[in-house]
């Protein structure tokens, strides 16, 4: 062969190369995308404005804002993967009754939010902070009792926002994984593709893509570097997160502020949240409605 078709050959498996890397980089993205569920309801009884919160890259978020009266506490409320701003309502008119101003949103390429060019936990905590700080100038609201309630990847996004800001009230986690790795893992499993060598790749891609490694952003992690109260409420029958996430998190806490509550539930349904939203309640209140420590 010579010289000339050996530099062709070469070439042509550096396209091939380039070209498969492409491709696979694509499926891993529409594999991992989120769906997208837009709401079909309203938070009915209640009174509820549809309101737009700016959000990073020049994007807006779609929300219900319900007060409570002037000078309320506040809380955030943030889905997870794949769902919306209805999906929580469940929460909704216990936690007003209680005196507490709500603002029910959708993440970017959620609901019926902007989309983006892909969805992550970070990107999540973006729009949480985004929504906290809209809350802090309502006239309804006082900014400083304003706390945050996330399910599933909307709790991570929950405790890593707290950990980065010293003026959240408090944080309600539902379901929080213990490390982003471990979830894909599971899901690598679900779907079976081997660890080795894609698994590996598609994790170290992810985190190439969203721009933070998954030790910075663990709920196990971030949870050290939290200084307000934190409640971990995790469903016993959970399969998608198992309790032992829950467990995880906690052991890492650094002090007796973070508040373990397992409840008989499922990753999505609840079936004790009734009984136990009078302990989240309370929890709330300790949280929010008393002069904060330190």
């Amino acid at each position: 062969m010579s010289g000339l078709s050996a530099m062709a050959w070469l070439s042509a498996l550096l396209l091939a190369g380039t070209a498969s890397v492409l491709i696979l980089n694509r499926l891993i993205r529409v594999s991992l995308a989120a769906p997208r569920v837009q709401e079909s309801g309203v938070p009915a009884g209640l009174p509820w404005r549809e309101v737009s919160i700016p959000t990073l890259r020049d994007k807006n978020l779609f929300g219900w804002f319900i007060p409570a009266g002037r000078r309320a506490p506040a809380l955030a409320i943030l889905h997870g993967w794949g769902g919306n701003a209805e999906m929580m309502l469940p929460l909704a008119k216990r936690l007003h009754a209680a005196g507490y101003a709500l603002l029910f949103f959708d993440a970017r390429c959620h609901g019926r939010s902007d989309g983006d060019t892909f969805a992550s936990l970070p990107r999540f905590a973006e729009d949480l902070e985004h929504a906290v700080d809209w809350l802090r100038v309502q006239g309804e609201v006082d900014e400083q009792r304003v706390g945050v309630i996330g399910h599933s990847v909307g709790a991570g996004a929950a405790l890593l926002l707290a950990s980065r800001q010293r003026d959240i009230a408090a944080v309600v986690s539902l379901a929080a994984f213990a490390h982003p790795a471990g979830m894909m893992r599971r899901w690598l499993r679900f779907k079976h593709i081997p660890f080795w060598p894609l698994g590996a790749y598609i994790l170290f891609y992810v985190q190439r893509v969203i721009g933070h490694r998954f030790d910075d952003i663990a709920p196990a992690r971030t949870i050290r570097d939290i200084d307000c109260p934190v409640l971990l409420a995790h469903g016993t029958e959970d399969e998608t997160v198992p309790l032992g996430e829950a467990r995880a998190i906690y052991a890492n806490r650094k002090d007796g502020r973070v508040r373990l509550l397992p409840m008989q539930g499922s990753h999505d349904e609840y079936a004790e949240l009734e009984r136990h939203i009078g302990t989240m309640i309370g929890f709330l209140d300790n949280a929010m409605l008393r002069p904060r420590k330190g």
